[in-house]
């Protein structure tokens, strides 16, 4: 039925790398001329100190135990959504679930949180395991999202997400290109949690604090910045070849190593965005000293949704990208992945 359906409830599920919560976010979306939507209830669950730390962790433990609790995780996730929609109806479940790998380059990704165990508790068809097919098709598996910002957020330019990494997508015309531009809230809050704080409220921290010249130099100078689009990022990139440069600087005041980071970010940003409307989400667009910053380097008009919106878009765009899934339509675009050819990725689970 849903199917032939122009009109979808639909639960998009969300777990970022920066490890804050998992994100629900029930949806109508519609299609007439043009898709619309309109989110409908929302909420994160934090996690607990039990999931943080087996979710950081993950990607260190053996293959039985990643299988274990892809299915533990799995059930987390379903019963999870059946206590967030109470008595609302959903037609279906996209769920992204939480990376553990992402290796494009040897055509590996792995998003834990297993799609026909989330089904079996919820009896709700579900997709999952997007990222797959177009790692298949020579791809790099992300970003997935810029097919959203098509089809959902035609009337920006720019679309930034400051998540756990910063992504950007760019419109020209009908078209559209997207990449990865620098780690984000993944080492801002890594450096908060040095002096047990989640993050950096507001960026205050960050503020008060001054520049370290040559980290901001070294950071500018990796070799991730040369590259062309199509290019992603990585916790096996962080931990490979950001860390090894950033833990050089440890012995500095933790205000300063916020400051500089926050200066590096508002930095790479301002290189990838020109004249127009950027509209900004994700974790990030609350950081006040932030979004000061890429203010301070971009003469482009910065765009700062509703609270919601900044939260929950990655959630409603996998939710739009499941409906795309179950009607066989495009989700994922060649010219944002690097893939032979656009594809229909997910795998759906039916109840």
């Amino acid at each position: 039925m849903l199917k032939h359906n122009i009109s979808c409830d639909v639960v998009g599920v969300m777990s970022g790398t920066s490890l804050d919560g998992l994100d629900l976010a029930l949806c109508k979306l519609t299609k007439k001329k043009h898709w619309t939507f309109k989110i409908k209830k929302s909420k994160t669950f934090l996690y607990s100190s039990y999931w943080k730390n087996k979710l950081r962790n993950l990607h260190k433990k053996k293959t039985a135990e990643i299988k274990k609790t892809d299915l533990e995780f799995g059930n987390y996730i379903g019963h999870k959504i059946i206590e967030f929609i109470g008595n609302n109806k959903a037609d279906l479940i996209a769920s992204h679930g939480h990376t553990i790998f992402h290796n494009p380059e040897k055509k590996m990704t792995l998003q834990i949180g297993n799609g026909k165990k989330i089904s079996e508790i919820t009896k709700i068809t579900t997709v999952s395991d997007f990222r797959l097919l177009d790692i298949s098709l020579n791809g790099q598996g992300a970003p997935l999202v810029p097919v959203g910002d098509l089809l959902l957020f035609q009337q920006y330019k720019y679309c930034l997400n400051l998540g756990g990494f910063a992504n950007i997508s760019i419109k020209n015309k009908n078209d559209i290109i997207a990449y990865d531009v620098c780690p984000a809230n993944i080492i801002l809050n890594m450096i908060a949690e040095k002096i047990h704080l989640k993050y950096d409220h507001n960026g205050n921290l960050a503020k008060s604090g001054r520049l370290i010249h040559q980290l901001f130099y070294d950071l500018k100078f990796l070799e991730f910045h040369n590259k062309k689009a199509p290019k992603s990022l990585s916790r096996e990139w962080l931990e490979n070849k950001f860390l090894p440069v950033f833990n050089l600087y440890l012995n500095n005041p933790i205000k300063d190593l916020l400051h500089t980071i926050c200066e590096y970010i508002a930095f790479q940003i301002s290189l990838n965005i020109e004249n127009g409307s950027v509209l900004i989400t994700g974790g990030g667009a609350l950081n006040k000293h932030l979004i000061e910053r890429i203010k301070h380097y971009c003469t482009a008009n910065i765009i700062i949704p509703s609270t919601e919106i900044i939260n929950y878009k990655e959630a409603l765009i996998f939710g739009l990208l499941g409906i795309l899934r179950f009607r066989n339509e495009i989700n994922t675009l060649k010219s944002v992945t690097g893939a032979n050819k656009n594809s229909s990725g997910g795998i759906i689970h039916k109840v």
